[in-house]
């Protein structure tokens, strides 16, 4: 059930004081996350009776339907605790948001009533859908079902067959489904043991013969049930989200940014008694790296405003601002993660001690940059639009 929101606090700002308020727990149970690859069950119940995972959710549905710019605080908040908490908030926002896609009755009946909307999900065909009475047969195996420990269902894209084989479009393209399935309906294969992002239990899981009723699919890009500006056009979907994941690696930048200053206040180094913070590389690091994370910051914000306020107007520029909304997530990925790698460099030999925690940042960071949202295909996008030269064919590639 969500948490009850009399408090005195607007929405918006009751879910980013739950985020400050629940960093502390985060922090304490870092150890586990990495150790035990997934959020403690505990931790996730808590964050899950706060609405973290679900920020999108409609209202209707008794979620928040939070705006982009508020969702971006409350995952940036998250994340300076630590990264995979912060995916999992990321993630499942952007996933569970697909719910606008589904009827009330349909949401009901896969999350319960009311509705606890916990989804994790993937765009990959990993599976077919075969056409029957009222739905379709569901097999397949699908990976990097993130935070799949402490979610109800997942959304998975499969290829739509019949009798005669591949289902096809009208242009000859293979026909693609949405499909909405139970997690107890399959098996989770323990499979994500990484480099970062070791909490986010990335797992996959495998379903085999399952029914499913047409009303718990969907076509990707289809209308929303519900009338908010977060599902209409649909085509921005993907922008909200991956405006989350930019979040996500701002935060942990400040995170790593917190942890080094710590450092270089605190302690000499294994062959000089000075202070870090009294060397002139040092200093000069420092300024750059907070150069760094303000400006990609702000772009963002910028941009995902403009964005909003578009969407909110249905102005015709939203396509160019969404176009500029994707390159300033990327850059600020990108950015970020080269703040991990500078101020790694300049702690020496401190950074490689896991108890100094400035190497948590720099691997979550590494492996969050190879998610999509931060490959260099987004900067081929907008360059590609802004000379009128066809984009790249797919987003996920």
């Amino acid at each position: 059930m969500p948490e009850n929101p009399a408090n005195g606090l607007n929405p918006a700002n009751r879910l980013i004081e739950a985020a400050k308020s629940i960093a502390p727990v985060i922090v304490a149970n870092r150890e586990r996350i990495d150790a035990e690859r997934q959020l403690p069950p505990e931790l996730a119940a808590a964050m899950a009776e706060k609405q973290l995972f679900g920020l999108y959710v409609p209202k209707e549905l008794g979620g928040p339907e939070t705006d982009p710019v508020t969702a971006f605080r409350v995952v940036e908040e998250i994340a300076q605790a630590d990264g995979s908490a912060g995916w999992c908030v990321f993630n499942g926002t952007a996933v569970s948001s697909a719910v606008a896609r589904l009827s009330p009755k349909a949401v009901k009946e896969i999350f319960g009533d009311p509705p606890a909307v916990l989804g994790s999900g993937s765009a990959r065909a990993g599976g077919t859908a075969k056409v029957a009475d009222g739905g379709y047969i569901v097999s397949g195996r699908w990976n990097f079902l993130s935070g799949i420990d402490h979610s109800t269902a997942v959304f998975v894209a499969c290829r739509v067959v019949d009798g005669n084989g591949p289902v096809l479009n009208r242009d000859g393209a293979p026909q693609m489904r949405t499909v909405v399935l139970p997690v107890a309906k399959g098996e989770v294969l323990n499979t994500w043991t990484t480099l970062g992002m070791r909490g986010t239990a990335s797992n996959d899981a495998e379903f085999s013969e399952v029914f499913v009723p047409d009303g718990h699919t969907y076509a990707r890009g289809a209308p929303a049930h519900y009338g908010g500006p977060l599902y209409t056009p649909p085509q921005s979907a993907i922008v909200l989200g991956w405006t989350l994941s930019a979040a996500n690696t701002l935060g942990m930048a400040r995170g790593a940014m917190n942890t080094f200053v710590g450092l270089a206040t605190d302690s000499g180094s294994t062959d000089s008694p000075t202070l870090l913070r009294d060397r002139q590389h040092i200093k000069i690091a420092v300024g750059e790296c907070e150069a760094m994370i303000d400006s990609a910051r702000r772009y963002v914000l910028d941009t995902v405003g403009a964005m909003w306020d578009a969407q909110l107007s249905g102005s015709p520029e939203l396509p160019e601002l969404s176009m500029r909304t994707r390159l300033a997530i990327t850059h600020a990925i990108r950015q970020s993660i080269a703040v991990a790698d500078k101020l790694f460099n300049a702690a020496g030999t401190n950074a490689i001690h896991h108890s100094l925690g400035l190497e948590r940042f720099f691997r979550d960071l590494h492996v969050h940059g190879q998610h999509i949202s931060g490959l260099p295909l987004n900067f081929e996008y907008g360059g590609a639009m802004l000379m009128g030269a066809p984009p790249p064919a797919s987003l996920y590639t």
